[in-house]
């Protein structure tokens, strides 16, 4: 039996026989439902607008439940109207009104096919959960609409008389967009973002506004997640990085206009610098800046093997080339003093005095940037280097390995560690970095190890030898960028490789998933995100506008429902506007990664095992009720 002190703390909860009774039963229910379905997403990078149709969408979900209920019983173009309906209620209320002759007619019939498209949704769960989804200003109304009433005779009439009323005070446009709203929620019941937020598309703040009272998600770091996590603790390396990476893409406004940040100190100094400002001046300027932090931190981080990226101090200044890698490469400077005016050649990796103002004025920007610092708490909350969920393991990145294909050893400020021990350990580190007292070596070696995984070789959020900036800036000769991958890359389709990493997260290899992104398949030259017979998948297919192109394809999503895994295949996203107005959506295409052999239930969960040992806490304060054990509760 439990110990009597938890039995009676329990029993604050359950007072009696009877509500122990009552809680059990509805707890072994629960088990029996159908389990949630699970949306897994990665590299967003900052594509809102696509990011949240397909939200919105359920990745076609909603487009299938529609055609379940349907069927042929309505034509195509009303199934569409109600599907831009159900994503877009507000945006497309608008066109309705000015479109719709008999607006009473037209609220009367939709609200009854959100009613049908309601009652479908929510028919795998629980009347409590369903309860919790309900706005609390409509949530009589609903539950009366989708409960079956079996003591009234003429169901029909009783609905179509609270639809009546609604629409005759006035509440009928409030109450299709609660509707419409329930239904995108009750679609997904989990999301999982495996990495990268950030970077790329114009958008990640916007991203991270509309996950942040999302009702159920869960985040593994990306790299360019990690590196803005970095900025956020105030680490200087992580903040030139990021704003290498905004001027890089032209997304300075995400800096600017979405977070608040000041860059007019950085964009005097390129004007005194540079004698001219635009985004190529700013992104010259900050690289040079970011070099000469990185050597600074390589130096005194001997442990992070990284000198190979001490490239500054490499220039032959005479003859204007660059030995890295054991060779020299031309540089494309036409005058130093115009192409590197801030690098001095008898000290190349020391930051000029103006360049420390700018570096100190941006780390106050981020450090007391109120709505990065909400964001970025809430990916600490909500997130981690990696997640076991449902017997699956979820990374954004690789697990590292050495050549011959074994878990990689790390020196981690002098303890070794590989495998599921290295990510524990990286992140304890990310959380000091954040979270430890300012100033303090704790702290400081936290934000050295964030941005360690972001370009460090041995880091599992990154993956590769080397990130080429300096090359990409300064080396016309495309040999030089090259940045090589880790053997983690060469092994996706070895299964004595995939089951050991499954063994070591304590997974079964038999049924368990690796799922990852980090890059991106190429679906146009062959590449298919399924690695392994379906135990690896890696789903990243160029969600950002930036890899279409590259990909042939604008992203996956990786639905889990209780049937089986599947792979949404999302075609090119044209523009919100077009789609409410024209009522297309996302053209999808399906690929089944696996089909279970029974139908999964709650109970096959990880929530169904909390419950299960919930119901044999219970019993046992049933059991000492029964027993006449009597507690006492204040």
């Amino acid at each position: 039996m439990k110990n009597e002190k938890y039995l009676s703390i329990l029993a604050r909860q359950y007072p009696s026989e009877q509500s122990v009774i009552t809680e059990i039963v509805n707890l072994q229910a629960i088990l029996a439902l159908p389990k949630g379905t699970e949306h897994f997403l990665t590299d967003i990078h900052g594509e809102f607008q696509q990011f949240s149709h397909v939200l919105r969408n359920g990745s076609g979900s909603i487009r299938t439940k529609i055609e379940e209920v349907f069927g042929n019983t309505e034509t195509s173009s009303v199934k569409r109207a109600l599907a831009t309906l159900i994503y877009y209620p507000k945006e497309k209320l608008e066109i309705v009104r000015q479109s719709e002759e008999d607006l009473d007619d037209w609220y009367t019939v939709t609200l009854h096919r959100l009613v049908a498209m309601l009652r479908r949704v929510s028919s795998k769960y629980t009347r409590s959960k369903v309860h919790k989804a309900m706005p609390e200003d409509f949530s009589y109304v609903i539950e009366e609409l989708i409960t079956e009433k079996e003591e009234i005779k003429d169901k029909q009439a009783y609905y179509n008389s609270i639809i009546s009323t609604v629409i005759r005070i006035g509440a009928a446009e409030q109450l299709i967009v609660a509707l419409c709203n329930m239904i995108q929620r009750l679609v997904i019941d989990h999301l999982h973002i495996i990495g990268d937020i950030f970077d790329r598309g114009p958008g990640p703040h916007l991203i991270l506004d509309s996950i942040l009272n999302y009702h159920s998600l869960d985040i593994q770091w990306g790299n360019h997640d990690i590196v803005w996590m970095g900025a956020a603790a105030g680490s200087k390396v992580c903040i030139a990085n990021v704003v290498r990476l905004c001027a890089r893409y032209n997304n300075l406004d995400v800096l600017e206009e979405g977070y608040g940040i000041n860059l007019t100190p950085l964009v005097t100094f390129c004007m005194s610098a540079y004698g001219k400002m635009d985004r190529n001046a700013v992104h010259r300027a900050i690289l040079l800046i970011q070099l000469k932090l990185e050597a600074e931190l390589i130096r005194e981080n001997p442990e992070f093997g990284m000198e190979h990226r001490l490239v500054l101090d490499k220039i032959d200044f005479e003859k204007k080339t660059v030995n890295i890698g054991g060779k020299e490469w031309r540089l494309n400077v036409g005058d130093f003093s115009a192409d590197m005016p801030t690098v001095d050649p008898a000290n190349p990796e020391k930051l000029s005095d103006d360049e420390e103002r700018v570096m100190n004025r941006l780390v106050y920007s981020f450090t007391h940037c109120e709505k990065l610092q909400r964001h970025v708490r809430f990916l600490f909350a909500k997130g981690s280097l990696y997640k076991v969920f449902n017997g699956n393991l979820l990374y954004h990145g690789c697990m590292p390995l050495d050549s011959d294909g074994k878990f990689l050893p790390v020196d981690v400020y002098g303890k070794t560690v590989s495998g599921k021990r290295l990510y524990d350990e990286l992140e304890v580190w990310v959380r000091k970095g954040y979270f430890a007292k300012s100033g303090s070596e704790e702290k400081r070696r936290g934000e050295n190890i964030m941005w360690y995984l972001w370009t460090g070789p041995k880091s599992p959020l990154f993956g590769k030898e080397k990130m080429a900036c300096f090359e990409s800036m300064f080396i016309d000769d495309k040999e030089a960028r090259c940045e090589r991958k880790n053997r983690y890359y060469d092994e996706l389709e070895d299964e004595a490789t995939v089951n050991s990493i499954l063994r070591e997260f304590g997974l079964d290899e038999k049924t368990a998933h690796i799922i990852n992104g980090h890059v991106p398949q190429e679906v146009k030259k062959g590449d298919s995100p399924i690695k392994c017979g379906g135990k690896l998948l890696i789903i990243d297919g160029g969600f950002s506008a930036a890899y279409h192109e590259k990909t042939g394809i604008a992203g996956y999503t990786l639905v889990c429902n209780s049937y089986g895994m599947r792979l949404v295949v999302h075609e090119k996203f044209t523009s919100c506007e077009q789609m409410i107005a024209t009522d297309s959506d996302i053209v999808s295409d399906t690929i089944q990664v696996e089909r279970f052999p029974n139908r999964r239930h709650v109970r096959d969960t990880d929530r169904g095992s909390e419950l299960e040992e919930q119901i044999a806490e219970l019993e046992e304060l049933l059991c000492a009720y029964r027993k006449g054990v009597r507690f006492s509760c204040p």
